[in-house]
């Protein structure tokens, strides 16, 4: 008997039956990264389909694309070397009426109410932003405005260049990869770059995993999220290095959404996923959890997260009727810095908000979010918001240290809040003091074994170790912290108003105080 190489026993274990296998070049695709094959890649899985299901093949190669469908029982396999690149023709991308943005297109692969659908392999799924932006422009702050920030019309200013972004979009296609009302879905081990848009976007799907992906391009381009779940159920994401210009992960429960046509109601809540060994940068939010979601965002956990050179690291925000409800973080380390450009967030390692996003608006309740074992590194301390109208209900931080260091651009950015996205001129972006924790309006708040430490810090708009205001029940359990350099004189903590409060801390570093 003939031994079996190893190549051939990895090819069947890849492609168990080779009637099931097939290959775009027989169906005419060439990867000369000028030929448009479009056609012929949805022949394949055209033919795959209608055959009961199988593997598409991508062999190496540049293919030029515009959009394809994915089908049920269709696994679309990128060989080593393999490249779908995106047409830099905006009409080879099927278009759609869009409720919010009018005419759109999709991206390059898009699959509708698809079942046991997949891609796989070692290649790249390239979405080409090169064509798609003016690369000599960056955004101005319009959404907002600066008028209340610190700097007024300094903020962020950049004296030459485009700085951090975010560059001017042109005409583009949408979502890059989108699966909507799909059922046991698997993308693995892909490369996902340079995406004009959202790069990966899951909307009401149940059964989704996400793991080994490699997603990113430049930091400059928006709204190039990495991974975007929408009223999605039983999600996996792991293992996965995501450096995006917008958030690199974002979690939210919307009701409806603009993006997708024929959509006027996304029926489920977020519900059971998953985050876990990842590596993420993002000039927006390493991860984001909810923000306009009239749908609950519920069931949510995170380990082993490694968030760099971010603008925020995790963000929760409550802005419509829908809830966030158990959340536990947990062995995260997050570093943030202040970026130039139109970029939402000033630094925030934890940002959690609850407000209005319109004066008619009843929000949603934040319940039940745990952090533990946080480290984080930052030009900006953590801020926790509600409203009288919008308190958030209850959280809890065990074993965080938090280290705030000084900032290059704290002259042009520093001292400021970012709650863009709500309800009110004054509320959006504007001047504030920074605590290394900053906390208002929370029904329960519960602190162990937390650390705040300030680096070569000069700015005066630093000030306590932690401020409360407004507090339900606070705990505050083996606290560690002294006010900002350029403050010594002040108390390491200072409380306003608070309900009850339970602490074990020498009460010399304490201020209390009434509005």
């Amino acid at each position: 008997m003939k031994r079996v190489s190893a190549f051939f026993l990895i090819f069947l274990y890849v492609f168990p039956l080779m009637a099931q296998v097939y290959k775009i070049t027989d169906y005419g695709a060439i990867g000369d990264g000028i030929t448009v094959n479009t056609v012929y890649i949805q022949q394949a899985i055209d033919k795959c389909s209608e055959n009961g299901g199988g593997t598409v093949y991508i062999p190496a190669g540049v293919f030029i694309s515009g959009t394809i469908e994915l089908k049920s029982n269709v696994n679309l396999y990128l060989e080593t070397g393999a490249v779908i690149k995106g047409s830099p023709n905006l009409n080879d991308y099927k278009p759609y009426q869009s409720m919010f943005y009018g005419a759109s297109n999709f991206g390059i692969i898009y699959a509708h109410k698809a079942q046991n659908v997949s891609i796989t392999g070692q290649g790249i799924i390239d979405g080409n932003d090169a064509v798609f932006f003016d690369w000599t422009k960056a955004k101005k702050i319009e959404w907002g405005g600066t008028q209340y920030t610190r700097q007024k019309e300094n903020f962020r200013k950049v004296t030459e260049g485009i700085g951090d972004g975010p560059v001017e979009p042109k005409d583009r296609p949408r979502q890059m990869v989108i699966f909507s009302e799909c059922r046991n879905v698997l993308v693995r081990d892909v490369q996902l770059l340079h995406a004009p848009f959202w790069t990966l976007h899951f909307a009401d799907c149940d059964g989704v995993i996400c793991t080994g992906l490699k997603i990113g391009g430049s930091l400059e381009t928006p709204n190039s999220d990495g991974i975007d779940i929408t009223s999605c159920n039983n999600v996996i994401i792991s293992d996965c290095d995501i450096r995006t210009g917008d958030d690199a992960i974002a979690i939210t429960g919307y009701a409806y959404h603009y993006e997708l046509p024929g959509y006027s109601n996304l029926r489920h809540a977020s519900a059971n996923i998953t985050v876990s060994n990842c590596l993420l940068q993002s000039r927006s939010s390493g991860i984001r959890i909810g923000f306009e979601d009239q749908n609950t965002v519920r069931n949510i956990q995170i380990s082993n997260i490694i968030i760099t050179n971010s603008n925020r690291g995790i963000g929760i925000f409550v802005r419509d009727s829908g809830s966030i409800e158990n959340v536990n973080i947990s062995n995260v380390f997050i570093e943030t810095r202040l970026h130039t450009g139109d970029w939402w967030g000033n630094g925030e390692p934890i940002h959690i908000s609850s407000i209005p996003r319109s004066p008619n608006v009843k929000t949603g309740k934040i319940r039940n979010v745990n952090f533990r074992d946080v480290t984080c590194r930052s030009e900006a301390g953590i801020v926790i918001f509600g409203l009288p109208e919008s308190p958030i209900g209850e959280l809890s931080f065990e074993n965080l240290k938090l280290t705030i260091t000084e900032s290059p651009i704290n002259e042009t950015a520093g001292g400021n809040f970012d709650f863009r996205g709500c309800y009110g001129e004054k509320l959006q972006l504007f001047a504030h003091d920074i605590p290394g924790i900053y906390m208002q309006h929370v029904d329960k708040a519960w602190f162990n074994n937390v650390t705040v430490n300030w680096e070569q810090t000069q700015q005066p708009f630093f000030t306590h170790a932690l401020e409360a205001r407004h507090i339900g029940q606070l705990t505050l359990m083996y606290f560690s912290g002294m006010a900002a350099p350029a403050h010594a004189s002040l108390k390491a903590v200072k409380l306003v108003n608070i309900s009850r409060f339970i602490t074990n801390m020498d009460k010399k570093m304490l201020v209390k105080e009434k509005d």
